[in-house]
């Protein structure tokens, strides 16, 4: 049977807060529209648009199914060839079938050039065949999580429908490189996705490279988007930025939090601290590349005297956001949890399973973070008993 056109309709799209209908087709946002147009710098502009934990749910019997796309990714130059991105289907969060498709257009930036120019090129077609059981299935079709994605045309050779809305926790998570991917070599592979597979939740990555920053735009994006769980893993970009002392930190979390709250009163929130990363543990931030390496490292322009007085680093962020939680759940708030990064990924850790750069997890480490925190986080809100008492 010929693969035929499928409307895509918005209920089949998850992951994202809002959907822009184009000429051509739709683009998920993991921004709404008015955070979008407050966005500060270049990098954010593209980062934000990505389609990290953005995928397709439907129902279908289809053994083939076709989606034309027109992605764009970030490139350091406008000539230098991409490999292929990865497209992937979940079943019931075991991995079924992979694609790939080059993404034809590409945002022109580094921090050394940061221009931002926006190169268009052609779309391509997502192909995949062999997924035919004879019986209808649900599948979640998952975007790469670093190439911005418009949605142009699906087709199958068999009906396509949206996956109906089930009971599983919808979890909202927001935080940095580590949690949107980066270094991870498919989307499943990103610790929030092996995470949600695992525990069999529905996930909304609001993480974002570079740029959990404790953002007012985003902390109003996260307390307008339905959820029964919100996790918010923050600290290292602002260590690795040095965006802040201790004395902007504590308010900025804080008035994170409430914001949240405005729109979350009694949803489960757990402030999630940063994992093990060596340079900035005692040393204060920024974190720089190491001018002695060719390839990427990453070490501390700070030091241990500039903690003193009053700079970050990961113990120090640790520490005071422990205390905020403990402050404000012995104020009444006791749906406020905290986890330790450490426990996630700590320094025994690294001994055996060294970041590449020294700063980001590779596909290793993104894999035993997200298991870890499906097992150990994920695993306590997934009843609605467990989740009526956190």
């Amino acid at each position: 049977m010929t693969a035929r056109p499928v409307a895509i309709e918005e209920s089949m799209i998850r992951g994202a807060v809002e959907i822009e209908k184009t000429e051509r087709g739709l683009v998920p946002h993991r921004l709404p529209r008015w955070a979008r147009r407050q966005i500060p710098d270049r990098f954010m502009i593209q980062t934000s648009a990505e389609s990290a934990g953005v995928r397709l749910a439907i129902r279908t019997s289809a053994d083939v199914v076709e989606l034309d796309v027109r992605a764009r990714r970030i490139a350091a130059d406008a000539d230098t060839p991409f490999p292929p991105s990865v497209y992937e289907i979940t079943e019931g969060g075991t991995l079924v079938a992979s694609a790939g498709a080059p993404a034809g257009s590409r945002y022109v930036f580094t921090f050394e050039r940061p221009s931002g120019e926006i190169v268009p090129g052609p779309g391509a077609t997502v192909r995949f065949e062999g997924l035919g059981t004879g019986a209808e299935r649900e599948l979640e079709l998952w975007m790469p999580y670093h190439d911005h994605v418009e949605l142009l045309e699906l087709r199958a050779d068999a009906p396509v429908a949206p996956m109906p809305e089930d009971a599983a926790l919808r979890w909202v998570h927001h935080g940095s490189s580590i949690s949107h991917g980066y270094r991870a070599v498919t989307t499943t592979g990103t610790w929030p996705v092996v995470a949600a597979l695992r525990a069999g939740v529905r996930l909304t990555n609001l993480a974002f490279s570079g740029n959990a920053m404790l953002d007012p735009f985003t902390a109003r994006t996260i307390r307008d988007t339905p959820a029964d769980l919100i996790t918010l893993k923050t600290g290292v970009n602002i260590i690795s930025g040095d965006a802040m002392r201790v004395r902007a930190f504590r308010p900025a979390l804080d008035g994170f939090v409430d914001t949240i709250r405005e729109g979350h009163p009694d949803t489960p929130i757990v402030l999630v601290s940063p994992i093990w990363c060596e340079p900035v543990e005692t040393s204060a931030g920024p974190t720089i590349q190491d001018p002695s390496r060719t390839e990427e490292w990453s070490i501390a322009a700070g030091s241990e005297a500039d903690v003193e007085d009053g700079k970050l680093s990961l113990r120090v962020v640790r520490a005071e956001t422990a205390a905020i939680v403990e402050r404000r759940r012995a104020d009444g708030d006791e749906r406020l949890h905290y986890l330790d990064g450490l426990t996630l990924y700590g320094g025994p850790d690294a001994a055996v399973m060294p970041l590449p750069d020294n700063l980001h997890p590779g596909p290793d480490v993104q894999r035993l973070i997200g298991e870890r925190f499906a097992d150990r986080v994920l695993a306590g809100f997934t009843t609605p008993l467990q989740r009526s008492r956190s």
